[in-house]
């Protein structure tokens, strides 16, 4: 780092190697410590930590200056380095192995007694380390996830600019378009009534520069969504957002192979094996009952619905006559790890979770046979079937969940992420990458219902349907297949794209499928329809979730730790206080009148 005319080096740049030199630091006080007379400070910034010694040779003013300091005091040092004495390197510093003698310290700035101390180890709650977040901030582990997050955004820009990317800035004031989220809503002083939205993402944008010519777009981008929060999710966040001209799935996905090799190398020092494994959507539905399914372990889900058609069992018999499926688990090895009161809590855990009926289970004896207090209500031959079905060893606790197919998955992709954490059936610090694709390309929609004739897009309005399913839009939309990836890294969706519609006449009819009337399609999307009818090439693309590309490999479990000023789970800014309340001239001039009484 170059000097500049307060500090000539960082507090953790300096080495043996500058033992003589004189140097000038500044930072914030770390600790004090008072030794018979002799003061010792760590100065700290974001590069590190540096030993100050001040002692009687000194200078009285300086000794009388260091004991009026106090933690998070900011002061600049001047001083020669030294050796430290023998016997007192710290070797868990990059500078463990000077000091600092004083020869001038100054005072630039003093600091009440902080709520959140950046060296304590036990943290407080995250509301007070929110409130004063530029304390939080100064934390080391903060540091190093902003710093890993400029270094993977860097990567990903260095990455595109050599795959011949340019990056384009796309508006954040647009129109309001449906896309699965609420918007943020910007009203317009100049035209009273109207209103911009805030943008979920750049797809159309993106869209229209393909149609515009530039055929490898990407922006790292801004995009808001008005929706619940989790501790992956967040009102406000960045996406990696890229688009390309006269491609199919598979260019998209190789783009992607190499973007992902080259972070896990550059970042982690991690030899990701190319092309990365994909699996559909439906596959992924029926081995790990999710659509990104962490693949560091095993743990498959096994069907057992024909074996359950075959036995008097009524749970079981029950769930299958009534065209839902019985699905279990093999948790190897494990019969012994969980008492009965613990599968009682794995119950309690399935049924107020994801709505099971309840959890049947069995422990495999010595002998191979399979013991439950439901083992007798099943017929001998049934329960040799399911043994073998689920390839049971002595020892293995098998888990069963019998009941329509989208709550079985459910539960047993929750039983199955709960086994896999608390049997270490993984290393927390591997990384995996895969894809899923081939997702359907409608949903019923939860607000009218299937039997409307309404559907809602799995992804969005625009996404293409597989070639040979372009028919189904006619005759069986269910059924319909789209053209669409996600990329999942442990068991967490970190990006996701689709092949576009780029023919005016099929993008029309999804709209009609999305109950869109060819009036609200022009009102709402004319720009791009005409647009579409102007040579609009192939195209596709995909966004990457940078805050949870970060999250993953800093290997966090709360996304707000690797974000500069996030949002609480009820989307407020404890630090600034926002939303906040606006006074009643700026309403009036939007045009606005709240109905809410202020408090």
């Amino acid at each position: 780092m170059q000097p500049t005319h307060l500090r000539t080096h960082t507090c953790g740049q300096l080495r043996a190697a500058n033992i003589g030199e004189t140097v000038t630091l500044c930072g914030w006080v770390d600790t004090l410590r008072d030794h018979s007379g002799v003061l010792f400070v760590d100065l700290r910034d974001r590069y590190g930590k540096t030993q100050i010694v001040c002692g009687p040779e000194s200078g009285a003013d300086n000794v009388e200056l260091c004991r009026t300091l106090r933690s998070e005091y900011v002061v600049r040092v001047t001083g020669r380095v030294a050796h430290r004495p023998e016997g007192t390197v710290n070797p868990k510093l990059d500078t463990g192995e000077i000091e600092i003698r004083t020869a001038k310290l100054e005072l630039l700035n003093k600091s009440l007694t902080p709520p959140v101390s950046p060296s304590q180890r036990e943290l407080p709650g995250e509301d007070l380390r929110l409130k004063h977040r530029y304390l939080d901030l100064r934390r080391a582990e903060m540091q190093t996830a902003l710093v890993l997050r400029h270094r993977i955004v860097k990567a990903m820009r260095d990455y595109f600019d050599e795959q011949n990317f340019v990056e384009i800035e796309t508006p954040v004031l647009g129109r309001s378009t449906p896309e699965g989220a609420r918007d943020y809503l910007v009203p317009s002083r100049v035209h009273p009534g109207k209103f911009y939205a805030l943008p979920q993402s750049p797809q159309l944008y993106k869209q229209i520069l393909m149609i515009a010519g530039y055929d490898r777009y990407v922006q790292v981008a801004r995009c808001f969504r008005d929706e619940d929060l989790r501790a992956d999710r967040q009102p406000e966040f960045t996406q990696l957002d890229l688009e390309m001209a006269f491609v199919d799935a598979e260019d998209v996905i190789a783009v992607i192979d190499g973007l992902a090799a080259r972070l896990a190398k550059q970042i982690l020092g991690l030899d990701v094996k190319l092309p990365l494994p994909r699996m559909t959507y439906d596959e992924a539905m029926e081995r790990f009952g999710h659509d990104a399914p962490d693949l560091r372990f095993g743990l498959e889900i096994v069907d057992a619905t024909d074996l359950a058609a075959k036995t008097a069992f009524r749970v079981f018999r029950g769930a299958a006559d009534a065209g839902g499926r019985v699905r279990g688990l093999n948790a190897k090895a494990a019969a012994a790890k969980y008492s009965r009161k613990d599968i009682d809590e794995l119950t309690n855990y399935v049924v107020q979770n994801f709505g099971a009926k309840g959890l049947a289970w069995f422990r495999v004896e010595p002998d191979g046979s399979l013991w439950s207090p439901i083992a007798k209500n099943i017929e001998p031959e049934v329960l040799a079937a399911i043994a073998e079905r689920m390839q049971s060893e002595p020892g293995d606790l098998l888990l069963f969940v019998a009941d329509k197919f989208e709550v079985t998955c459910k539960a047993l992709y929750g039983l199955r992420k709960r086994f896999g954490e608390e049997l270490k059936l993984y290393d927390p610090k591997s990384m995996h990458f895969s894809w899923v694709v081939e997702f359907p390309m409608f949903a019923p929609n939860e607000e009218t219902g299937e039997q409307t004739g309404s559907w809602a897009a799995m992804h969005h309005p625009f996404t293409a349907p597989r070639d040979r399913d372009v028919a189904l839009l006619a005759t069986d939309p269910g059924k319909c297949r789209a053209k669409a990836y996600d990329l999942v890294i442990n068991g967490s969706e970190a990006g996701g794209g689709t092949i576009r519609i780029h023919d005016n006449a099929v993008q029309q009819q999804v709209f009609g499928l999305l109950g869109l009337s060819p009036e609200d399609a022009r009102d709402r999307f004319g720009f791009l329809l005409d647009a579409l009818q102007y040579g609009a090439p192939p195209h596709g693309g995909i966004a990457l979730g940078i805050d949870r590309f970060v999250m993953l490999f800093a290997g966090l479990d709360n996304i707000r730790d690797c974000m500069a000023f996030p949002k609480t789970q009820k989307a407020t800014d404890l630090m600034t206080e926002a939303p906040g309340a606006v006074e009643p001239r700026q309403l009036r001039e939007l045009s606005i009148k709240s109905e809410v009484k202020p408090t």
